[in-house]
């Protein structure tokens, strides 16, 4: 598994498994095993998710040890809200069934609520109960008002981005800044036809792969993280095929070419929840 180096020396790997939407407890915990047995070593969660103790019970249960696998967990906006970030914080480990996480990130930029959050998860980060720390759904205007603030650089940004959404702009001002992009819905799924455009199909056709691969090469090669989501067993191990072919600069740029600057999930300056 390659994994990416973040700005505090932290590895993750560059692809991981996410549940979000995995609610039947049986069903995921099955997915999460799955996934854990076909080599997956990195697992997305939230506190909103409802599934931060299915995932640590799978984690369990799959034998692997605790330091071979990177958790991510998130805190919500209701708790950054009511000022609860420790006390979230403590639960999420509860629920995962462990003393530190991986990689801890604030999941939406809550207005005037969302430095104090980052200062509170410095002090999480010191005390050395969160491997990293970093922030979800944040445009740049969000980081230039966190970095004012921070003494702890973001390791990671987790946005949504995508053929449909490519994002170059805050995937270069994340590149400027030291901070390492991750991708949520890299396939835009539900609510778009992304794995029929022509451009897709035809590099799946060149290069004996999915449409799905070319999309996971296509973020690896921008430098990108993605945690894809799938309960088949299948479609997970393909999801890891993805490493042994190599798309060219001009490639790289006709799947640019499909951006639409369009959002299948909410947009962070005007979310309501």
């Amino acid at each position: 598994m390659k994994k990416a180096k973040l700005n505090n020396g932290t590895l993750m790997p560059y692809i991981g498994l996410g549940v979000f939407r995995m609610e039947d407890n049986d069903e995921s915990q099955k997915a999460i095993e799955t996934a854990l047995s076909v080599g997956y070593r990195h697992i997305d969660t939230a506190a909103v998710y409802g599934n931060e103790d299915i995932v640590g019970k799978a984690i369990k249960n799959s034998g692997i040890a605790r330091k071979d696998i990177f958790i991510t967990t998130k805190v919500w906006n209701e708790d950054m809200r009511s000022g609860k970030v420790k006390e979230a914080f403590e639960s999420s480990l509860k629920k995962l069934e462990t003393d530190y996480v991986d990689l801890y990130l604030i999941h939406w930029p809550v207005k005037e609520k969302f430095v104090d959050t980052w200062l509170e998860m410095e002090k999480i980060y010191k005390k050395g109960k969160a491997k990293a720390i970093g922030v979800s759904n944040f445009k740049e205007h969000h980081l230039d008002e966190l970095i004012k603030s921070a003494s702890i650089i973001p390791a990671v940004n987790q946005i949504e981005l995508h053929p449909y959404l490519i994002q170059q702009s805050v995937l270069d001002y994340c590149k400027r800044a030291g901070i390492h992009v991750e991708a949520w819905s890299p396939f835009a799924a539900q609510k778009t036809n992304l794995f029929s455009e022509k451009i897709l199909l035809d590099l799946a056709d060149k290069y004996n792969k999915t449409p799905a691969q070319i999309i996971l090469r296509w973020n690896y090669q921008r430098d990108v993280i993605v945690i894809p989501k799938s309960s088949n067993e299948d479609r997970l191990k393909q999801n890891l095929d993805f490493f042994d072919f190599k798309l060219s600069d001009n490639e790289i740029i006709m799947i640019n070419s499909l951006n639409k600057d369009k959002r299948v999930g909410s947009d962070p300056d005007t979310f309501t929840f």
